[in-house]
């Protein structure tokens, strides 16, 4: 077993930045790196050091490993700040062409989880959209949206909208703010097949409650790849909140739930 040489604590740092300039300036996505063994004899270093400088690339997103083949160039990680814009709005922002995949868009009743969020009463109808989308024809996410029948009785008249809060804006509902909650978890078969992922099956959950004025308006749930997303949340000193909570409902609130103007580029 190969053991760090003394003093090898940044030794590191210099097969990192090889790597990493490489990467910038030769390999595109998909090739693979030089071997751990290549590295190692090119600049002296055992084994375990330089497999600590892939290992910061890998976590970076950088580069991705694939067992019993190797270590190759990852594509590039999305990151997205946290606030209320669309997908479409944020794919072209980065020079990328969205697209939309419906799977599911009707009226149904709302089932108890979706009806607490929407401050509905159980199985009141409400609008659902269930959706992937894609960016220059890579599935980056899937989306299942919910808005109350009574607030926009005519949102699928025309079909699904090609963006939910369009179509608030239109019916009236514009989205002022919004809350998520986010989680880490793995895929499940469905979204795997969906997401077109393979071994690698680590998603980014978000629970989106959108409001308009003091109303919640759509209750979402969205499952992003974990390869090509990130979440950007900047930070600020506190200043007194957004809209003024209702004292029963701050105190229930978990501490994991971000109250911000959020986005996620999603809707």
């Amino acid at each position: 077993m190969d053991e760090p040489e003394q003093g090898s604590a940044h030794k590191y740092l210099t097969v990192r930045d090889h790597l990493a300039a490489l990467v910038a300036q030769e390999l595109q996505v998909g090739d693979a790196i030089p071997s751990e063994r290549h590295l190692s004899q090119q600049f002296g270093l055992s084994r375990m050091t330089v497999r600590q400088a892939v290992d910061t690339l890998v976590t970076d997103g950088v580069l991705v490993r694939e067992q019993g083949r190797g270590t190759f160039v990852a594509p590039q990680r999305m990151d997205f700040e946290m606030r209320l814009t669309t997908f479409g709005e944020e794919m072209r922002r980065r020079g990328m062409e969205p697209a939309t995949t419906v799977l599911a868009a009707q009226v149904v009743s709302a089932t108890p989880d979706v009806a607490t969020a929407l401050e509905l009463e159980p199985r009141q109808k409400v609008h659902f959209l269930y959706r992937v989308r894609s960016a220059d024809g890579v599935p980056i996410c899937i989306e299942q949206a919910w808005v109350p029948v009574v607030l926009a009785p005519t949102l699928f008249d025309d079909g699904p909208p090609a963006s939910m809060y369009e179509a608030l804006r239109e019916a009236g509902l514009a989205p002022e703010w919004g809350e998520d909650t986010l989680s880490a978890d793995e895929a499940t078969d469905t979204e795997a097949s969906l997401l077109g992922l393979g071994d690698a099956r680590a998603v980014l959950r978000a629970e989106r409650r959108t409001y308009s004025v003091d109303s919640a308006t759509m209750f979402s749930r969205a499952c992003y790849r974990a390869d090509r997303y990130s979440v950007w949340v900047p930070l600020r000193a506190p200043r007194p909140a957004l809209v003024p909570r209702r004292r029963a409902e701050s105190e229930q609130r978990p501490t994991t739930v971000l109250t911000t103007p959020t986005t996620g580029g999603r809707q």
